[in-house]
Order: C-alpha cells, then structure tokens, then sequence
C-alpha cells in the first residue's frame, strides 16, 4: 500500500496537523492501493515559513550550483522511472507503455530542459548606463493536477529551482504518489531543507490556504479553469504573480490537400491518448465536406481497433478514466451529444463490453457536430471526438476560433506552407503542424480561458523571475 500520509517540510517527512485521511484508489480496480492526507492551513503555514526562511541562501546560489542540483536530480529520476511509471498508472490509470515512455520520462526531460535552458540564458544584461537582472521571484506555490503529474509537477518545479525560488508543491489528492516519491528524489539529490516542501491535501484546505497566504510571491497552477479563477481571487489579496495553464478544446484542421488517411488517423490517436485527459487533446477535427464522409468512416475504424483494458497489459492503448465522478461527467456529456442531435458514429455511453469493473469508457466518436452543442464547447476530458464539417478555410479558422479556450490546435495540409498560413490565423498558444510535437524548450500554454503565462524550458524559468534595473552599475 502506498503511503502519503506525511508532508515533507523543512527537508523532513512530517506528520500533519490533521487527521483528515483518505484512500487513494486505483481506477482500474476501483479499489484502494493507499492512504492521503488532506492537510490544512496550519501545514501550508509551516511549509511556506521553511521556504520563506530558505530563500535567504538559495536565492544566493550561483547558476553553475544550480545546474549541478539540476543534474543530480535528472539521474535520480532516471534510475527511478519504473518505479514512477508504476505508480502513475496506478493512482491515475495510465497505461503502462504510456506511464514508462511519456508520463513518468516527462520528468526528465523537464529537468533535463532546464538545465540546458539554465545555460544559454542571460539573466544579466547591459542598458546604456544601467543592468538588468534577473532575480528569483520569491516563495512559489505550485498546483498540478492529475492527469498527468508527473509532467505537471517537474515543469513547474525544475524552473523554479533553475530560477532560485524556493516552493510548496500541493500535487493532486487524486494521484499523490508519483510527488512523494519526486520529494525523495530531490532529498536524495541535496536539495536545502525548506527549498522544496510537499503538503498533500484538497483545493479547500490547503490549495486555498496557499493562495491566500501573504508570505508566498507567486502561484503557479495548472488545472481546470473554474479552479484556476478561484487561485487567482484568493491571490488578488496579496498582489502576488498568478501563473495559469487551464483547459481546452483543441482544433483540428484538416485543410483539403491534406494526406486524409494520415490526418485522421493521427488525429484520432492523439485524442485517445491518456483517455482523453489531456488539457491539449485535439477534440475538434474539422474536415473539408468534400472529403467529409471518407474522413467520419477513417475515425470510426481508428476508434473501433483502440484497445481498451487493463493499464498493465502492455497492448493497452486506452486506460480507465480517473475516477467515478470523471466517468460520470463524461457519460453524461456522450448523453449530451447524443440528445442534442450529433450522430454517433461509434462509442457511446456505458462500458466496453467486459469491463465492468473500473472507469473505463468507450472510444467515442460523434459526426455532424455543430460548433454550438455542448460537446462541442465544453472540456470533456474524455476519449471523445468531435467532427465537424466545413467549406471553406475561412470558415473553419472561424469555427476553431469560436471557443472560450485557446490552449492548443492543429493544423494538416499537404504542404508545409499551407498548414503554416491557417496556424498564423488561429488565436493559441500552440499550433501543431503535420503531426509534429513540441520540444521541451518550446513555451506551453495558452490564449483566453486557457490561461496566462508559460511553462517548459526558458520561457517557464522566466514565469520565476523578476526584473530589476539597476542605473551606475
């Protein structure tokens, strides 16, 4: 049984203030494979008053101290990757194959990223009589989620330390494990005591409490964009910096002379990935008419040969859903889809046959979406497409536009300049062109409701920095 019953604060394991546990379950079995704490203001207090007390020296830290600290923990993480795929696909229900290569590697290629980027950077620069500096911004409260934590948790962690802050991480409730055990890399590696400190718990009692509290500078949260409004009223008191990366619903151009096979299939696939539960999951595919009918019949196939099943069998390509209020939000969102007039295609609501026991939800995919159905404005957070048809480019550069979000999109063409000439026009923070992917030194993050701010690579360190002109020097 996993244990997160304890915070680390100070660079100690310590017992918590509450008494509030809770079971961590695991989605696949619907059974409990471990405990949580819910902590509460009183712990948040102690972990912020280390971090306050350890920024004193860390901030003084050279870039070249930081690098090394960096690179200890980079080979820490590597010689843990099993363990951490493991504990990913069991608190949050990933497939295997998926928590080994993406979930639980993203931590090293986080911290990997920050150390290159911690090189090539000037955080000195010369203005006529004057300098630039910049400086660590402060203690920094850290959100992540649980869909994937271990990427949330590292891109948020590894340029804070790179920039020199100090910070409180609260990792999901949901899927706390794979956070314990990033604590006990960063202890191993040296990290100071009170530079990095871990208070488990809910939005309630420990993510509000860190928010609000006056001695933190930033907050730095990755989430849903109804929380992601409460972080930044709880901030606003206190004036400190807010850093957001919310939802989506992701576009997905397919422009006329695109290769149509390769753009759905790929299209599909990316949408399947981690069930669905990815903040930049391409959920909108539009499609020429004219090739509309082909495109609907390529998706069903796609969909219908995704293997659904237990997250430890190696050919799974479809975990279960987080959790039961996941999976009930998301049936009633395919009953939704249905009851407003978009044609199911394949998928639909309930479990795939023989799967009974744990979250797990059938491969969707919904034809003749308009633009204005509910499944088609609001995050599902599912394995759940929707296909709309168009007529022109102009009108599907309107429709990928006409969204609240504006985190991510695609774009597929049959050349590289047409597919760059619609990527000008969308309003996101990301475009993917031809099925490529982001580096991790490309910026994340989004436009609009999607939220503020970047992370990954340098334009993540720069999120934990201030500037300071100093004139005579």
């Amino acid at each position: 049984m996993y244990d997160c019953t304890r915070h680390y604060i100070d660079g100690a394991w310590v017992e918590s203030a509450s008494n509030d546990i809770h079971d961590i379950v695991n989605p696949a079995t619907e059974q409990p494979i471990g405990r949580v704490v819910f902590g509460n203001a009183e712990d948040v207090d102690r972990a912020v008053r280390a971090a306050r007390e350890a920024f004193v020296s860390y901030s003084q830290w050279t870039v070249a101290q930081r690098i090394e600290l960096l690179e200890r923990i980079v080979e820490g993480l590597r010689q843990r990757n099993d363990e951490i795929a493991r504990a990913i696909s069991d608190e949050m229900g990933a497939p295997m194959q998926l928590a080994r290569t993406a979930q639980a590697e993203s931590g090293v290629q986080h911290f990997g990223a920050a150390v290159e980027a911690l090189r090539n950077m000037a955080l000195e620069e010369k203005f006529g009589n004057a300098t630039v500096y910049k400086e660590p911004i402060g203690v920094c409260g850290l959100i992540t989620p649980w869909n994937w934590p271990m990427n949330q948790t590292a891109c948020k962690v590894a340029p804070a330390l790179a920039a020199g802050c100090t910070m409180v991480l609260k990792p999901s409730e949901i899927a706390p494990i794979d956070a314990n055990i990033l604590a006990e890399v960063l202890d191993a590696a040296g990290v100071p005591a009170g530079v990095f400190n871990l208070v488990h718990g809910d939005g309630p009692g420990v993510g509000a409490a860190l928010s609000a509290h006056p001695a933190v500078d930033m907050m730095s949260f990755t989430g849903s964009t109804r929380a992601g409004v409460l972080v930044a009223k709880a901030a606003a008191d206190s004036v400190k910096r807010v850093a957001q990366e919310l939802g989506g619903k992701s576009p997905n151009i397919i422009l006329e002379d695109a290769p149509l096979e390769e753009a759905v299939k790929s299209g599909v696939s990316d949408m399947m990935l981690n069930t669905g539960q990815s903040c930049d999951a391409p959920s909108r595919m539009l499609v020429p008419r004219s090739r509309y009918d082909e495109a609907v019949d390529i998706a069903r196939e796609v969909a219908e040969k995704t293997v659904v099943g237990d997250p430890r069998d190696e050919g799974t390509q479809v975990g279960p859903l987080v959790s039961r209020t996941q999976f009930d939000k998301v049936q009633a969102l395919i009953e939704k889809g249905i009851a407003e007039g978009a044609r199911l295609v394949t998928g639909g609501p309930g479990k795939p046959a023989g799967l009974e026991t744990g979250w797990f939800v059938k491969p969707t995919v919904f034809a003749d979406v308009r633009n204005d159905m509910t499944i088609a404005r609001e995050e599902i957070f599912g394995p759940v497409l929707c296909m709309i048809p168009y007529d022109s480019v102009d009108e599907a550069v309107a429709i990928a536009n006409d969204t609240e979000y504006g985190l991510s999109s695609c774009v597929y063409a049959g050349t590289t300049e047409a597919a760059l000439a619609v990527a000008k026009r969308l309003r996101a923070g990301m475009v993917l062109i031809n099925g490529a992917e982001l580096n991790a030194q490309t910026p994340f993050g989004g436009y609009k409701h999607s939220g503020n701010g970047r992370e990954w690579g340098p334009y993540g360190i720069e999120e934990f920095l201030e500037v300071k002109a100093v004139a005579g020097a």
